[in-house]
């Protein structure tokens, strides 16, 4: 038995861990898909850049302006696909409570039958659907989620827009360093842009991991190869292009 889970499964280890978890889980996926996909988005840049022989001071043009452009992109989508998810929501729990208010009968004899299909049954059946019936909050929560497979809780779409713009733009800045500080070396500079860009997929999965309480370095590496792939088919699709461009001329 691995050491010290016992402690882990103490309940005040418990009540952290999942606090930890409901926190981390709050707009991780927003982060971390900002994050990748600003890291991939410069990285192509850089790329393409590298590929084509540009001088490092144009693949600093272009990845600036590229990284600005598309994480104001994304942060707006982010919010829009947020913004209409709430509202959703939102429709959903007023339904829901006008339901609770009008039928209140047959809103229990729903609870009763999502938890009959879970397997209770008896009086434990019908204390579960007393308990939850009793409290009107609970209630529409548990409608939302076991009935409706929404959510208890809306998003909040501005910190959804500023969670995706922040880690793109943090993170997509890591594949342009070595070009800002070393761009009289631009071979050398693209090496050490490479190997930041996979520290940076592998760090972003293993923070993932430890917000989820899941294994850092099987999240990083999985991370790593997932970026990587995306981040490899950039470089080579560009170096493609670039040769069937020079063919051309």
């Amino acid at each position: 038995m691995k050491p010290g889970i016992e402690e882990e499964h103490e309940p005040d280890a418990i009540r952290r861990r999942l606090a930890i978890q409901r926190r981390g889980q709050g707009h991780l996926g927003d982060a971390v898909l900002g994050a990748i996909d600003g890291c991939v988005t410069t990285f192509a840049v850089v790329a393409g850049a590298v590929g084509a022989q540009f001088p490092a001071q144009v693949a600093i043009v272009l990845g600036l302006a590229n990284l600005l452009a598309d994480g104001f992109s994304m942060a707006v989508s982010n919010y829009q696909a947020a913004r209409s998810q709430q509202e959703q929501i939102e429709q959903a729990r007023r339904n829901e409570s006008r339901h609770i208010r009008e039928i209140p009968a047959g809103e229990r004899e729903e609870i009763r039958q999502i938890y009959a299909a879970k397997g209770f049954e008896g009086e434990t059946l019908e204390a579960v659907v007393r308990v939850i019936t009793s409290d009107r909050e609970l209630w529409l929560n548990t409608m939302l989620t076991e009935e409706l497979g929404f959510p208890p809780q809306a998003p909040e779409p501005l910190k959804a827009a500023l969670t995706t713009l922040a880690s793109f733009l943090a993170i997509g800045l890591i594949p342009l360093f070595p070009f800002i500080f070393a761009s009289e070396y631009p071979q050398r500079a693209f090496v050490l842009s490479v190997m930041l860009t996979s520290l940076s997929f592998f760090t972003i999965g293993a923070v993932r991991g430890h917000l989820l309480n899941r294994s850092r370095l099987h999240s990083g590496i999985g991370t790593l190869v997932t970026g990587g792939a995306a981040a490899a088919l950039a470089y080579f699709t560009g170096h493609l292009l670039h040769g069937l461009y020079g063919t051309l001329q």
